[in-house]
Parts: structure tokens; sequence; C-alpha cells
């Protein structure tokens, strides 16, 4: 567990530095979570309960409307956060699914005790906050692409922030991520240059 919560650190130091004090009390509230591939972890309607660290695996987050048309909105993979992030910090319930895609290992912590930590220790809180102004900024850049990006500029895009990820996920998610058909998808592996 300790080699995890290094990982967990390393990955907060990207964002900012926690005091000693304060790293103590928010590495006590995470813990060790498994799960096999395909596997729910929020469903849409439940309200996210844990914010994921993720250790192992790939999962992905995605919206499916009553029509049976399905969109996945994101991908999370070592070293990142997850879950159903504005379900989790709104404590509402989930418009999208978060599910593993490989089996998965992770750390999760609980919304009480992040809430907790948040409000006793500003330097946590400030924290959390960058990080999610990060993931803000990331949306807007992947909103960007959405409406702007030309298929080919958008398969390119993905390659050059996740190379690794083609091996990792079937290509109908990759294709549905990037907002594209998956026959599109296949002819552009075969055109654009990784």
């Amino acid at each position: 567990m300790q080699e995890d919560l290094q990982q967990l650190r390393n990955l907060l130091e990207t964002i900012g530095v926690l005091q000693s004090e304060d790293w103590e009390a928010f590495s006590k509230v995470w813990s060790p979570y498994s799960a096999k591939r395909k596997i729910s972890l929020t469903a849409i309607g439940e309200t996210e309960k844990y914010l994921y660290f993720v250790l192992d695996g790939v999962q992905r987050v995605y919206y499916f409307d009553g029509e049976g048309r399905e969109a996945t909105i994101v991908f999370m993979y070592p070293p990142s956060f997850g879950g159903v992030l504005d379900s989790f910090m709104l404590q509402q319930p989930s418009r999208y699914c978060y599910e593993t895609l490989t089996p998965s290992r992770f750390l999760r912590a609980p919304y009480a005790e992040v809430n907790a930590l948040m409000k006793s220790h500003p330097s946590i809180q400030h924290l959390i906050l960058q990080g999610l102004s990060a993931v803000l900024s990331g949306v807007l850049q992947r909103l960007t692409e959405l409406q702007c990006f030309t298929s080919e500029e958008k398969f390119s895009s993905f390659l050059k922030r996740s190379p690794h990820i083609l091996q990792l996920v079937p290509h109908k998610y990759l294709a549905s991520y990037i907002g594209i058909d998956p026959t599109n998808f296949s002819k552009l592996i075969n055109k654009v240059k990784i």
C-alpha cells in the first residue's frame, strides 16, 4: 500500500505540494480496491461515492441514452484520478456510467472524508481545486477538438495524447470517444502515421 500511496503523492506533486501533516491526513482516507473487466463502478442514476486513483487498468466514463446510443466521454488509466467527478463533487445522481475495460486496481477515497479534509485543510482544498481546473481545461480543449477538428485531426490529436491506448481499448470505444464512425476509425488507423 505504501508504494501505491507514493504513486498518488507523485501525481499530486505535479499539481501542487502538500505539507507533511496535510499529506498524512490525505493519505489516510485512501483504501485499496480492485475490479474485474467490464464492471460498472458507478451506474447512471447513482451518486458517485468515491474518488478513485487508478493504479492499473483502463476504465471509461460513458453516456447512454434511452434510444440505445452510447458515447464514450473519457478514458482513465494510470496514473490518474477516476470516477464521475461532477457526481462526486456535487453529490448528485450521475448522468454517466464509470466502468472498467480491463482488470483494474485503485486507491479510492470516500466523498465524506475527502469533503471533510477539504474543509479542515485549505491546502488540500486548493490542491483539489487545481486538479479540477486542469480537468476543466482538458474538457474545453476536447470540446474544441470535437466541434472544430476533422476526423483525421481528432484522431491525430488523440494519438499524440495517448498513443498507448490504441492497443488497450477496443476500437469501437475509441471511435466513440473521438466522435467518428467505427468504419472511419479503421480507415484512419491505416491512413494516419502513428
